[in-house]
């Protein structure tokens, strides 16, 4: 592992006290390296959030815009619930070992925005500005999880498809905001 930011040194040294602590001390110890998991309950702050919630509210006539960085990153996203049902497995499991836990599958954050309008009836080509300022040039581009260990070991894969995801965190939001049109 070669981390690029404290949050992912601070994992791999998560990973490597597990580890030391399982071998030495015998515990029950085990680290889940959990690819993104969304759901309504995820912070504002987070991009998928950053999309239903200016997806919600550009429906509701409360926005007229939603500013977002490269559009072009793909990643692993997958529901939260699905996770915790792996992470559960993985307590019940006869010997600790560690997971990778994710869906298996990419989608581009285009796609995500595509979804999320497509939810309330709009086109997101005439609501969505890119704004180089919030790309991170740092992150990689592509980050697929591959949790075959987690299929084989606990019977386990991801069964929310990203559709059904975007589409209950839009809903989700639609539900905290009152309808009215804005003036164009």
């Amino acid at each position: 592992f070669r981390p690029i930011n404290p949050y992912g040194v601070t994992k791999v040294a998560s990973m490597g006290l597990i580890d030391c602590y399982r071998e030495r001390y015998g515990l029950f110890a085990t680290a889940g390296i959990l690819y993104n998991h969304e759901s309504p309950r995820r912070d504002p702050t987070f991009v998928t959030r950053k999309i239903s919630m200016g997806a919600a509210a550009i429906a509701a006539g409360q926005q007229h815009e939603l500013v977002l960085g490269n559009l072009g990153v793909y990643r692993d996203w997958g529901y939260a619930a699905d996770y915790v049902d792996c992470m559960h497995r993985i307590l019940l499991a006869d010997a600790p070992d560690d997971y990778v836990i994710g869906s298996g599958k990419l989608s581009s954050l285009e796609h995500l925005v595509q979804i999320a309008f497509e939810r309330v009836g709009l086109d997101w080509t005439k609501y969505v500005v890119l704004d180089p300022s919030f790309s991170r040039p740092n992150d990689k581009r592509t980050l697929l999880a591959d949790s075959t260990k987690a299929k084989l070991h606990l019977g386990w894969s991801a069964t929310t498809p990203i559709e059904e995801l975007v589409g209950m965190m839009v809903d989700y939001d639609l539900k905290l905001r009152p309808r009215k049109r804005m003036a164009a």
